[in-house]
């Protein structure tokens, strides 16, 4: 069972889909390629890695709002992320935050503890260290230069192994030509939130079992933001994929299945 929606956030919207009829409540949230394409339409098409949660989860993925505000920062994102679950009845969810969205959920298991059941936050950092500002700010250059083909090519290559990019690489200024987006404002809004964030002083005051994952070489968000999670979120977890980055999430055959066992437990 899948469904494409929306709710109503202030004078706006998010979209969300949801598949999956279990009791339990599991809430993904995606990456700054949220800022490129939403979740809308694609329940069917995302639902395929959740097929295992499929009978005991029922599994909401979120985009951010469509109308962002100058400003809007990553734990704004995270406020209206609650009110967003809040709308469709979810009380508590295990969370599934990646690179970005792992940074909105640091902040949803901060100021609303209460909402969190457990935390998994996959290949992200706690603030928007050294690596992380090189290549969001990057990024931003080669959007307002225009340059989509370059954007693609070079968040892949920050993303993948060098395996996978060996097998892929050809493909990358191809796959371009199909995912310009006709604007890049939620683009810019969502990278540029990312530059501002910093949330290393409260992490302690997460409470919740927390799964950290990482690969052991990000070059999205370094290598150290996980260790730097790890030390600071108490009883915290940590488990990184050794030769993968930043696509850990994509590339290793059990990550779902390491979340499913965490959530589980």
């Amino acid at each position: 069972m899948w469904k494409n929606g929306s709710v109503t956030i202030g004078d706006t919207d998010m979209y969300y889909v949801s598949f999956g009829t279990g009791e339990k409540k599991l809430v993904v949230l995606p990456g700054l390629s949220d800022g490129l394409a939403t979740v809308k339409g694609k329940a069917l098409i995302l639902s395929t890695s959740y097929r295992k949660f499929s009978r005991d989860y029922t599994v909401y993925m979120f985009s951010r709002k469509n109308e962002m505000p100058e400003g809007y920062s990553i734990r704004d994102m995270a406020h209206d992320q609650i009110l967003a679950m809040k709308d469709l009845g979810i009380s508590q969810a295990y969370l599934l935050g990646v690179s970005q969205g792992g940074m909105i959920a640091q902040y949803m298991a901060i100021d609303h503890p209460e909402m969190v059941k457990k935390l998994i936050l996959a290949v992200t950092a706690p603030d928007a260290n050294a690596v992380v500002k090189d290549a969001v700010s990057g990024w931003i250059d080669m959007v307002r230069r225009g340059n989509h083909t370059s954007l693609m090519i070079d968040t892949a290559e920050k993303m993948y192994s060098e395996k996978y990019l060996q097998k892929n690489r050809k493909y990358f200024p191809l796959i371009a030509k199909f995912t310009k987006p006709r604007t890049y404002d939620r683009f810019l809004k969502n990278a540029c939130a990312i530059l501002e964030f910093d949330c290393r002083d409260e992490l302690s005051k997460i409470s919740c079992p927390t799964l950290i994952i990482a690969g052991s070489d990000d070059h999205t968000v370094g290598n150290d933001a996980a260790a730097e999670l790890n030390k600071a979120i108490a009883g915290s977890e940590l488990y990184v994929y050794e030769g993968l980055g930043h696509g850990a999430f994509e590339e290793a055959k059990d990550f779902y299945d390491r979340v499913r066992e965490f959530c589980d437990r």
